[in-house]
């Protein structure tokens, strides 16, 4: 007998008009269909005029339900793999299913909608090319703030899913971490009634959530751009006086060393001038 084929259904993350007509033909089709919430996906079947066994593939039994979700397609059975909202295995249940079904050869087919993720991004107008999903940081401030400073050298937009009852907190240290100055954009509950964006500084965000409850509530995806460049400031009379006294005493590299800290200009451009009074025998 021929195995069957797992396919990874993605569902609507709001609005049931994003079910793709391919999802809904699948659905419709396999033998059974393996949910990480049973009771939301039986809403989701009941909306479209589907009746299928469900199989429950949670975060705390994925392991276990994949060894037996393997057995059924060995068997022969097709099976749907779905998430309450979105795509599988995309923060949310299904990796370890289809890591496993992979690996005893089962077929696997990705069946694409709707994604968070991606819905956030295409309507953010953050023009930086490249992103860094890291999906839901973890609970505790400490380990989240440990994590966000793994995260702090990528020059690129980091993508983060937080809940409502850690967004306060969750933004505050963002911005102690990443950077006040860095922009942040909300997309929240997205593809629902209260769909929200708003863009503002890092350091203004939980002053912004906090002078509005309602903006609290739902389901968040968080954008954060990359850190804005350091305005560079030209080298005035004031800086060049101070690296003249410094060369008159101190080494070149030395005395450009110091005038780097006290003046917080470009290093460069502080050695090129000292360069230039070397030459012209003025230090």
């Amino acid at each position: 007998m021929s195995m069957g084929t797992l396919y990874v259904v993605a569902t609507p993350i709001g609005n049931l008009g994003d079910m793709t007509i391919r999802g809904i033909e699948t659905l419709k089709m396999v033998d059974a269909i393996a949910a990480e919430d049973t009771r939301h996906t039986s809403g989701l079947l009941s909306h479209f005029g589907i009746s299928k066994k469900l199989i429950a593939v949670h975060e705390h039994n994925e392991h276990q339900s994949a060894e037996k979700l393997l057995t059924q397609l060995q068997a022969g059975e097709n099976i749907a793999l779905v998430t309450d909202a979105g795509t599988p295995g995309i923060s949310d249940p299904g990796a370890v299913v289809v890591g496993l079904v992979r690996k005893a050869g089962v077929k696997v087919v990705p069946i694409p909608g709707a994604s968070a993720v991606i819905a956030a991004l295409s309507a953010s107008g953050i023009t930086q090319n490249g992103f860094h999903f890291h999906g839901f940081l973890p609970a505790s401030g400490a380990a989240r703030r440990k994590v966000l400073e793994s995260l702090k050298s990528q020059a690129v937009t980091l993508v983060f899913y937080e809940a409502p009852h850690r967004i306060v907190e969750c933004v505050e240290d963002l911005a102690i971490v990443l950077g006040g100055e860095r922009r942040l954009t909300f997309a929240r509950e997205l593809t629902k009634t209260f769909e929200t964006f708003y863009t503002c500084m890092a350091g203004e965000a939980s002053a912004w959530l906090q002078a509005d409850t309602n903006q609290q509530r739902g389901e968040f995806v968080l954008l954060v751009e990359t850190e804005p460049p350091k305005e560079t400031q030209a080298v005035n009379e004031e800086s060049a006086r101070i690296l003249k006294c410094l060369l008159a005493d101190l080494p070149l590299k030395q005395a450009v060393k110091l005038a780097t800290e006290i003046t917080n200009l470009k290093k460069n451009d502080l050695y090129e001038l000292a360069l230039k009074f070397k030459g012209a025998g003025d230090a």
